[in-house]
């Protein structure tokens, strides 16, 4: 007990000041991307090769990047000679609606919560249930984390609960095979309103890199309503409790 006690003094205080003051990112942290397609040719808007999982579309002729299906992987600013897209040190990539996922233009300030009587219930305290459906366990692994000394999501009374019918919201990660729908819609109506539903990762978003496969889903939004998207593939845990703190409204 004193090796403990002694080891504790030592360690000091652990838990980071975010969101009061900035946050720490590793050095290779790839966030909210900077794009600039005004030198983009005609075949760049039909989507590029590099892209692993098809983030690169075309809208209205002009090319568009779909932060809900991008991996943030290195592929697209290596392939593109025109420097199209340039990743920034920005975690805020939270959305409440799908369509804000899609940019086409420089980067900009992320939207506010709806002003919505369903969102002001969780204010103060937020009660998740965390379904894993068919993720690789690194967006889940990126959840956990919050809960530890160091992020410690619960002294802004966001806690992970055992069951759905304790929970406001609902945290749903991976592709959603077709064997984990009926277990994943069971769960969202086990919870008592108002059924709040967080998509984390390019898969629960929209099928990531499985996306169009037969056995998948595309995402949690073909099995219950999605009121809050976090891109990336995992997204960051700063980004993942940044989107949780706008969600209660305390960013």
């Amino acid at each position: 007990m004193l090796k403990a006690l002694t080891a504790r003094l030592k360690q000091g205080f652990r838990t980071m000041s975010y969101p009061d003051g900035e946050p720490a990112l590793p050095d290779r942290f790839r966030g909210r991307p900077e794009v600039d397609f005004s030198h983009c040719s005609a075949d760049c808007a039909k989507g590029h090769p590099a892209c692993p999982a098809g983030a690169l579309s075309a809208a209205d002729g002009m090319p568009r990047l779909d932060l809900g299906r991008c991996l943030f992987c290195p592929d697209c600013p290596a392939a593109c000679a025109h420097d199209a897209v340039k990743f920034t040190r920005d975690h805020r990539l939270a959305a409440f609606s799908r369509e804000d996922l899609v940019v086409g233009g420089p980067a900009r300030e992320p939207k506010g919560r709806p002003d919505e009587p369903r969102f002001r219930v969780v204010r103060r305290s937020l009660q998740i249930r965390f379904v894993s459906a068919g993720d690789c366990s690194a967006c889940g692994a990126d959840v956990n984390v919050l809960g530890t000394v160091g992020f410690d999501m619960g002294r802004f009374g966001i806690q992970v609960v055992a069951s759905p019918r304790h929970a406001d919201a609902l945290i749903v990660t991976g592709p959603v095979p077709r064997n984990m729908e009926l277990a994943l819609k069971k769960t969202y109506l086990a919870m008592p309103a108002p059924r709040i539903v967080i998509a984390v990762g390019a898969c629960a978003i929209s099928g990531g890199v499985y996306a169009g496969n037969a056995e998948v889903l595309n995402g949690a939004a073909a099995v219950v309503p999605v009121d809050l998207f976090i891109p990336g593939c995992p997204p960051h845990p700063l980004t993942i409790l940044d989107g949780l703190l706008r969600l209660t409204g305390r960013l």
